[in-house]
């Protein structure tokens, strides 16, 4: 039987998150302002006939699709809208399941840290490659959510609602990590849309 963990869809990928994504993308990279739909299965290696469901039935393209030790994700998107849609209802479809069926998610670590001093944003800087720099002085905004996927949807919601830099973006394994940075005033709303997005994800 195919549990379902994580379902996520998001009507569009704000322009720091799309190219994050693109960055980390095994597949086919994403654009600012594509929808998307990220899918979180158990066993791992269910998600393979989804990725085959999918893309047969609809127009989407496969960002990425990850087995790793206990769980397997996959994430397609589209610039139109009513393709990642229906590519979602033909997964749940398959799986006779609704978007309440998913995993709930739960919140295993959030804090913001004020004013970084120097050596701990060199630190961050080094460990995390792929997105931006986080700089001295700034506040940072750092959450951990389970399952691993709904961390999509909280960077997404987080650039919407403020002027923040994305550092680090881990959607995969036991756990998803967010990194985050800014003025006070920005990661402060950041946080707070963050926080919400994962207390009610997005699932149509």
């Amino acid at each position: 039987m195919i549990k379902l963990r994580t379902y996520v869809y998001i009507d569009s990928l704000q322009p720091q998150l799309a190219e994050y994504i693109a960055s980390v993308s095994q597949g086919f990279p994403p654009v600012p302002g594509n929808a998307c739909l990220w899918v979180e299965v158990s066993p791992g290696m269910a998600v393979h006939r989804l990725t085959d469901i999918a893309l047969k039935a609809t127009r989407v393209h496969l960002t990425q699709k990850i087995v790793e030790r206990a769980f397997g994700s996959m994430s397609v998107h589209h610039r139109d809208q009513s393709d990642v849609r229906e590519a979602g209802g033909i997964l749940l479809n398959h799986l006779n399941a609704q978007v309440n069926d998913r995993a709930k998610c739960q919140v295993a670590w959030q804090e913001i840290i004020r004013g970084m001093t120097p050596d701990h944003t060199v630190l961050i800087n080094r460990q995390n490659r792929r997105g931006s720099m986080i700089l001295p002085e700034q506040s940072m905004f750092i959450l951990e959510t389970e399952p691993a996927g709904y961390i999509i949807y909280a960077a997404n919601q987080a650039e919407k609602a403020a002027n923040i830099t994305i550092i680090d973006v881990g959607a995969v394994g036991a756990f998803g990590r967010l990194i985050i940075s800014g003025s006070e005033a920005d990661i402060d709303a950041a946080a707070a849309a963050a926080i919400a997005a994962v207390e009610r994800p997005s699932g149509t």
